[in-house]
């Protein structure tokens, strides 16, 4: 059985990351991919620190794999499918292979909450649909851009992008009489389209461009559609062991990037924080230090 200082579930900037540090530290770790880092999706990230030209996202994570790689560290390409305690820390399997590890870092991130799009993947890569206004808005400036998003959220998400273009529709995913008078009118003061009517359908063309059908009948053409309708965090892996989760099913943590249960850290967009690769990296070199500080000292 492969017995690890820490197992780190998660292949994406955070994982990588936590296992630099911590092999830096002279600590043994491994890496779980599932290789669905949302990361991978980025066909171009121009506010990640240090690419004055920009990084894709599968570009970065070659390079944290290589720098990783440079002090031994162990990625395995599989799912970690179950979790449970033992008296001297955790047993993982990967599939079928039994991992025992002192300590756990769950750095697995999210899962968007997606509409119906053909080849998303594809429009994705092309930047016609767009997951971050954090990461990208800059990129959308003066283009007519599609918010697809909910009456509770939608409102200080179209506030949001309106800093980069006045060409701006929000179709509205639900009922769109749930919005205020007073952001209406805001909305309106902004020349913000609110469109009520449900989407019908969603088609990528070429150009690029994106027609957006509404269930009235109308047909709206737009440069780039964000779809921000919501998303889950991973957690499925702890579910058995109860961590202490909010509202919206984030891990909480400390300080440290401890769970609630004692030995188990979280990193990234798996807890509640601003979803970027810079944050996700900065909680990973928190929770690997205080890893490395919670082990038995390892002196050469």
């Amino acid at each position: 059985m492969l017995e690890v200082d820490c197992a780190i579930v998660g292949g994406g900037p955070a994982g990588l990351t936590a296992a630099l540090y911590l092999a830096r530290f002279r600590r043994r770790s491994l890496v779980i991919d599932a290789g669905e880092s949302r990361a991978s999706l980025i066909p171009v990230s121009h506010n990640y620190p240090g690419f004055p030209q920009g990084v894709s996202g599968e570009e970065l994570l070659r390079r944290l794999r290589e720098q990783a790689g440079h002090y031994g560290v162990q990625i395995v390409h599989g799912t970690a499918s179950s979790l449970l305690p033992t008296p001297d820390g955790f047993g993982l399997r990967i599939d079928e292979q039994p991992i025992r590890a002192a300590t756990v870092l769950l750095a697995t991130g999210v899962v968007d909450r997606k509409p119906h799009i053909p080849d998303l993947r594809a429009a994705t890569l092309s930047g016609t649909v767009r997951w971050c206004p954090i990461c990208d808005g800059f990129e959308v400036e003066a283009q007519r851009v599609a918010l697809i998003s909910s009456p509770a959220d939608g409102y200080a998400h179209a506030l949001f992008l309106r800093t980069y273009t006045d060409r701006l529709s929000w179709f509205v995913h639900g009922d769109a009489a749930q919005i205020g008078e007073t952001e209406l009118a805001t909305l309106s003061q902004l020349d913000i389209r609110v469109i009520a009517s449900p989407i019908a359908e969603i088609q990528v063309l070429s150009g690029p461009e994106v027609s957006i059908a509404t269930q009235d009948g109308q047909c709206h053409r737009v440069d780039t559609v964000y779809p921000m309708i919501g998303c889950e965090p991973r957690v499925e892996l702890l579910r058995e062991l109860r961590p202490a989760q909010d509202e919206c099913n984030y891990l909480r943590v400390d300080d440290h990037q401890r769970t609630s249960i004692p030995g188990i850290y979280a990193a990234g967009d798996v807890v509640h924080a601003l979803n970027q690769m810079s944050v996700g990296a900065a909680h990973a070199a928190t929770a690997a230090t205080a890893i490395h500080h919670a082990l038995p000292r390892n002196y050469w």
